[in-house]
Protein backbone atom coordinates (compact mmCIF):
# COMPACT_ATOMS: atom_id res chain seq x y z
CA UNK A 1 0.00 0.00 0.00
CA UNK A 2 1.27 3.46 -0.88
CA UNK A 3 -0.24 6.61 0.59
CA UNK A 4 1.68 8.87 -1.79
CA UNK A 5 3.55 8.55 -5.05
CA UNK A 6 6.98 9.09 -3.52
CA UNK A 7 9.04 7.07 -1.08
CA UNK A 8 9.29 7.91 2.62
CA UNK A 9 6.40 10.39 2.86
CA UNK A 10 6.39 12.46 6.04
CA UNK A 11 3.58 12.95 8.51
CA UNK A 12 2.94 13.79 12.16
CA UNK A 13 1.47 11.73 14.97
CA UNK A 14 -0.91 14.58 15.64
CA UNK A 15 -0.63 17.19 18.36
CA UNK A 16 1.21 20.51 18.13
CA UNK A 17 2.01 23.28 20.64
CA UNK A 18 -0.97 25.50 21.40
CA UNK A 19 -0.43 29.11 20.27
CA UNK A 20 -3.50 31.05 21.40
CA UNK A 21 -4.68 34.13 19.60
CA UNK A 22 -5.64 37.51 21.00
CA UNK A 23 -8.10 40.26 20.20
CA UNK A 24 -11.82 40.24 19.56
CA UNK A 25 -11.83 37.17 17.32
CA UNK A 26 -10.16 35.11 20.04
CA UNK A 27 -13.15 35.81 22.26
CA UNK A 28 -15.34 33.87 19.86
CA UNK A 29 -12.94 30.94 19.39
CA UNK A 30 -9.76 31.22 21.49
CA UNK A 31 -8.20 28.17 19.83
CA UNK A 32 -8.89 28.99 16.18
CA UNK A 33 -5.53 30.76 15.96
CA UNK A 34 -3.84 27.69 17.44
CA UNK A 35 -5.29 25.52 14.68
CA UNK A 36 -4.13 28.00 12.05
CA UNK A 37 -0.61 28.11 13.48
CA UNK A 38 -0.36 24.32 13.73
CA UNK A 39 -1.48 23.83 10.15
CA UNK A 40 0.70 26.64 8.78
CA UNK A 41 3.79 25.34 10.56
CA UNK A 42 3.32 21.81 9.28
CA UNK A 43 2.87 23.07 5.74
CA UNK A 44 5.91 25.36 6.07
CA UNK A 45 7.98 22.44 7.34
CA UNK A 46 7.08 20.46 4.22
CA UNK A 47 5.06 17.69 5.89
CA UNK A 48 3.32 15.51 3.29
CA UNK A 49 0.34 14.42 5.42
CA UNK A 50 -0.52 16.99 8.10
CA UNK A 51 -2.96 17.04 11.01
CA UNK A 52 -5.22 19.74 12.44
CA UNK A 53 -2.80 20.09 15.37
CA UNK A 54 -5.10 18.58 18.01
CA UNK A 55 -5.08 21.81 20.00
CA UNK A 56 -8.54 21.61 21.59
CA UNK A 57 -7.73 19.98 24.91
CA UNK A 58 -6.11 16.76 26.02
CA UNK A 59 -6.61 13.56 24.06
CA UNK A 60 -9.19 12.18 26.51
CA UNK A 61 -11.39 15.19 27.22
CA UNK A 62 -11.39 16.35 23.62
CA UNK A 63 -13.65 13.36 22.88
CA UNK A 64 -15.31 12.36 26.15
CA UNK A 65 -16.63 15.86 26.79
CA UNK A 66 -18.74 15.52 23.65
CA UNK A 67 -20.14 12.01 24.11
CA UNK A 68 -23.59 11.52 25.67
CA UNK A 69 -23.40 9.16 28.64
CA UNK A 70 -20.24 10.78 30.00
CA UNK A 71 -20.18 13.63 32.51
CA UNK A 72 -16.77 15.01 33.40
CA UNK A 73 -14.55 11.98 33.98
CA UNK A 74 -17.46 9.69 34.85
CA UNK A 75 -19.57 7.36 32.75
CA UNK A 76 -23.13 7.91 33.94
CA UNK A 77 -25.16 6.15 31.23
CA UNK A 78 -24.93 4.36 27.93
CA UNK A 79 -22.30 6.02 25.78
CA UNK A 80 -23.70 7.35 22.50
CA UNK A 81 -22.16 9.01 19.43
CA UNK A 82 -21.65 12.75 19.66
CA UNK A 83 -24.59 14.84 18.48
CA UNK A 84 -22.31 16.78 16.14
CA UNK A 85 -18.91 15.96 14.61
CA UNK A 86 -16.08 16.54 17.08
CA UNK A 87 -12.93 17.06 15.00
CA UNK A 88 -14.30 17.61 11.52
CA UNK A 89 -14.36 21.43 11.66
CA UNK A 90 -10.63 21.75 12.34
CA UNK A 91 -9.87 18.91 9.93
CA UNK A 92 -11.75 20.69 7.15
CA UNK A 93 -9.71 23.80 7.84
CA UNK A 94 -6.53 21.75 7.47
CA UNK A 95 -7.87 20.30 4.22
CA UNK A 96 -8.48 23.83 2.93
CA UNK A 97 -4.75 24.52 3.35
CA UNK A 98 -3.23 21.18 2.33
CA UNK A 99 -4.43 18.28 0.15
CA UNK A 100 -3.33 15.45 2.48
CA UNK A 101 -4.62 15.40 6.06
CA UNK A 102 -4.69 12.71 8.70
CA UNK A 103 -7.83 12.35 10.81
CA UNK A 104 -7.10 11.36 14.41
CA UNK A 105 -9.14 9.63 17.12
CA UNK A 106 -8.14 8.72 20.65
CA UNK A 107 -8.78 4.99 20.81
CA UNK A 108 -11.62 3.35 22.76
CA UNK A 109 -9.36 1.59 25.29
CA UNK A 110 -7.36 4.73 26.06
CA UNK A 111 -10.56 6.72 26.51
CA UNK A 112 -12.08 4.05 28.77
CA UNK A 113 -9.07 3.99 31.06
CA UNK A 114 -9.37 7.74 31.56
CA UNK A 115 -12.92 7.35 32.86
CA UNK A 116 -14.60 6.06 36.01
CA UNK A 117 -17.64 3.83 35.48
CA UNK A 118 -20.41 5.14 37.73
CA UNK A 119 -23.44 3.46 36.21
CA UNK A 120 -24.79 -0.11 36.45
CA UNK A 121 -25.21 -0.06 32.67
CA UNK A 122 -21.60 -1.26 32.33
CA UNK A 123 -20.34 -4.16 34.41
CA UNK A 124 -16.73 -3.40 33.49
CA UNK A 125 -14.56 -1.28 31.23
CA UNK A 126 -14.43 -3.94 28.54
CA UNK A 127 -18.12 -3.35 27.84
CA UNK A 128 -17.50 0.39 27.85
CA UNK A 129 -14.66 0.04 25.33
CA UNK A 130 -16.96 -1.59 22.79
CA UNK A 131 -19.60 1.14 23.08
CA UNK A 132 -16.91 3.81 22.79
CA UNK A 133 -15.81 2.13 19.57
CA UNK A 134 -19.29 2.43 18.13
CA UNK A 135 -19.42 6.11 19.07
CA UNK A 136 -15.98 6.77 17.57
CA UNK A 137 -16.87 4.90 14.40
CA UNK A 138 -19.44 7.60 13.69
CA UNK A 139 -16.76 10.30 14.03
CA UNK A 140 -14.45 8.23 11.82
CA UNK A 141 -17.11 8.12 9.12
CA UNK A 142 -17.48 11.92 9.31
CA UNK A 143 -13.72 12.29 8.85
CA UNK A 144 -13.72 9.93 5.89
CA UNK A 145 -16.53 11.91 4.27
CA UNK A 146 -14.59 15.13 4.89
CA UNK A 147 -11.77 13.76 2.74
CA UNK A 148 -8.94 12.68 5.05
CA UNK A 149 -6.20 10.56 3.48
CA UNK A 150 -5.78 8.25 6.46
CA UNK A 151 -7.37 7.82 9.88
CA UNK A 152 -5.16 7.29 12.94
CA UNK A 153 -6.40 5.62 16.12
CA UNK A 154 -4.24 6.42 19.16
CA UNK A 155 -3.95 3.63 21.74
CA UNK A 156 -1.01 4.48 24.03
CA UNK A 157 -2.64 2.37 26.75
CA UNK A 158 -1.78 -0.81 24.83
CA UNK A 159 1.91 -0.69 25.73
CA UNK A 160 1.29 -0.23 29.47
CA UNK A 161 -0.28 -3.59 30.23
CA UNK A 162 -3.35 -1.89 31.71
CA UNK A 163 -5.73 -2.67 28.84
CA UNK A 164 -7.43 -5.87 27.76
CA UNK A 165 -5.79 -5.92 24.34
CA UNK A 166 -8.13 -8.58 22.94
CA UNK A 167 -11.11 -6.31 23.63
CA UNK A 168 -9.13 -3.27 22.54
CA UNK A 169 -8.35 -4.83 19.18
CA UNK A 170 -11.98 -5.87 18.73
CA UNK A 171 -12.88 -2.22 19.26
CA UNK A 172 -10.25 -0.91 16.83
CA UNK A 173 -11.33 -3.46 14.23
CA UNK A 174 -14.94 -2.33 14.61
CA UNK A 175 -13.87 1.18 13.58
CA UNK A 176 -11.78 -0.14 10.69
CA UNK A 177 -14.71 -2.17 9.38
CA UNK A 178 -16.75 1.01 8.85
CA UNK A 179 -14.16 2.70 6.61
CA UNK A 180 -12.70 2.49 3.12
CA UNK A 181 -9.65 4.67 3.79
CA UNK A 182 -6.46 3.26 5.38
CA UNK A 183 -6.41 3.16 9.18
CA UNK A 184 -3.25 3.60 11.26
CA UNK A 185 -2.87 2.30 14.83
CA UNK A 186 -0.49 4.39 16.94
CA UNK A 187 0.99 2.74 20.03
CA UNK A 188 3.82 4.56 21.78
CA UNK A 189 6.29 3.18 24.32
CA UNK A 190 8.16 -0.09 24.44
CA UNK A 191 6.41 -2.93 22.64
CA UNK A 192 8.17 -6.07 23.83
CA UNK A 193 5.27 -7.32 25.96
CA UNK A 194 2.50 -6.58 23.45
CA UNK A 195 3.84 -6.59 19.91
CA UNK A 196 2.42 -9.97 18.87
CA UNK A 197 -1.04 -8.91 20.03
CA UNK A 198 -0.86 -5.43 18.52
CA UNK A 199 0.10 -6.80 15.11
CA UNK A 200 -3.21 -8.68 15.01
CA UNK A 201 -5.09 -5.42 14.39
CA UNK A 202 -6.80 -5.20 10.99
CA UNK A 203 -5.11 -1.93 10.10
CA UNK A 204 -3.06 -0.84 7.10
CA UNK A 205 -0.40 1.03 9.11
CA UNK A 206 1.24 0.54 12.49
CA UNK A 207 2.81 3.65 14.00
CA UNK A 208 5.49 3.10 16.65
CA UNK A 209 8.26 5.08 18.29
CA UNK A 210 11.85 4.19 17.43
CA UNK A 211 13.84 7.30 18.40
CA UNK A 212 13.10 7.12 22.12
CA UNK A 213 12.65 3.32 22.03
CA UNK A 214 15.32 1.96 19.67
CA UNK A 215 14.69 -1.54 21.01
CA UNK A 216 11.43 -1.51 19.05
CA UNK A 217 13.44 -1.69 15.82
CA UNK A 218 15.16 -4.93 16.84
CA UNK A 219 11.80 -6.28 17.96
CA UNK A 220 10.06 -5.45 14.68
CA UNK A 221 12.94 -6.84 12.61
CA UNK A 222 11.76 -10.30 13.61
CA UNK A 223 8.11 -9.75 12.72
CA UNK A 224 6.13 -10.24 9.50
CA UNK A 225 4.04 -7.15 8.80
CA UNK A 226 2.15 -8.95 6.02
CA UNK A 227 2.33 -6.01 3.65
CA UNK A 228 1.30 -3.37 6.17
CA UNK A 229 3.17 -0.06 6.45
CA UNK A 230 5.14 1.30 9.40
CA UNK A 231 4.76 4.81 10.73
CA UNK A 232 8.38 5.21 11.70
CA UNK A 233 8.95 7.49 14.69
CA UNK A 234 12.42 8.94 14.10
CA UNK A 235 12.22 12.18 16.12
CA UNK A 236 12.17 12.11 19.92
CA UNK A 237 9.02 14.00 20.85
CA UNK A 238 9.90 13.92 24.56
CA UNK A 239 13.25 15.71 24.12
CA UNK A 240 13.12 19.52 23.83
CA UNK A 241 16.40 19.51 21.90
CA UNK A 242 16.08 19.68 18.12
CA UNK A 243 17.97 16.73 16.68
CA UNK A 244 20.28 17.41 13.77
CA UNK A 245 19.34 16.38 10.25
CA UNK A 246 22.22 13.92 10.34
CA UNK A 247 20.97 12.25 13.52
CA UNK A 248 17.49 11.82 12.08
CA UNK A 249 18.89 10.62 8.76
CA UNK A 250 20.82 7.84 10.50
CA UNK A 251 17.68 6.77 12.36
CA UNK A 252 15.71 6.60 9.11
CA UNK A 253 18.45 4.62 7.39
CA UNK A 254 18.41 2.12 10.26
CA UNK A 255 14.69 1.69 9.65
CA UNK A 256 15.12 1.30 5.91
CA UNK A 257 17.48 -1.61 6.55
CA UNK A 258 14.64 -3.41 8.35
CA UNK A 259 11.45 -2.33 6.60
CA UNK A 260 12.47 -1.01 3.13
CA UNK A 261 11.54 2.55 2.07
CA UNK A 262 8.36 1.41 0.31
CA UNK A 263 6.89 0.34 3.66
CA UNK A 264 7.72 3.44 5.69
CA UNK A 265 5.89 6.60 6.66
CA UNK A 266 8.22 9.04 8.44
CA UNK A 267 7.04 10.86 11.57
CA UNK A 268 7.96 11.86 15.14
CA UNK A 269 7.65 9.30 17.95
CA UNK A 270 4.51 10.94 19.28
CA UNK A 271 2.72 14.28 19.37
CA UNK A 272 4.71 17.48 19.88
CA UNK A 273 2.18 19.35 22.03
CA UNK A 274 4.46 19.57 25.08
CA UNK A 275 7.34 21.21 23.18
CA UNK A 276 7.78 24.89 22.38
CA UNK A 277 6.63 26.04 18.97
CA UNK A 278 10.24 26.69 17.90
CA UNK A 279 11.33 23.20 18.96
CA UNK A 280 8.36 21.51 17.30
CA UNK A 281 8.86 23.37 14.04
CA UNK A 282 12.61 22.73 14.12
CA UNK A 283 12.10 19.02 14.65
CA UNK A 284 9.65 18.80 11.75
CA UNK A 285 11.87 20.76 9.38
CA UNK A 286 14.89 18.61 10.18
CA UNK A 287 12.82 15.44 9.83
CA UNK A 288 11.64 16.50 6.38
CA UNK A 289 15.21 17.35 5.34
CA UNK A 290 16.51 14.01 6.63
CA UNK A 291 13.76 12.03 4.86
CA UNK A 292 14.59 13.91 1.67
CA UNK A 293 18.27 12.97 1.92
CA UNK A 294 17.45 9.28 2.37
CA UNK A 295 14.86 9.43 -0.42
CA UNK A 296 17.40 10.82 -2.89
CA UNK A 297 19.69 7.91 -2.16
CA UNK A 298 16.99 5.46 -3.21
CA UNK A 299 15.63 7.31 -6.24
CA UNK A 300 18.81 8.65 -7.84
Amino acid sequence: MRLMSRLLPTTVVGSYPVVKGSGIFALVDPLKHAVEVAVADQVAAGIDIISDGQVRGDMIRAFTSRLPGIRGSSVVGKVQPARQPITVGDTKYALSRHPKVKGILTGPSTLAHGLAVETPFYRNKDELVLDLAQALAVEAAYLESAGVTVLQVDEPIFSTGAANIAVGLEAVNAIVARLRIPVCLHVCGGLSAVIDDVLQANVAIFDFEFANNPGNLDLLSEKDLRGRMIGYGCVDSADPAVESVETIRKRIEAGVDVFSPEAMLIDPDCGLRMQSRDAALGKLKNMVAAAGMVRVGYTS
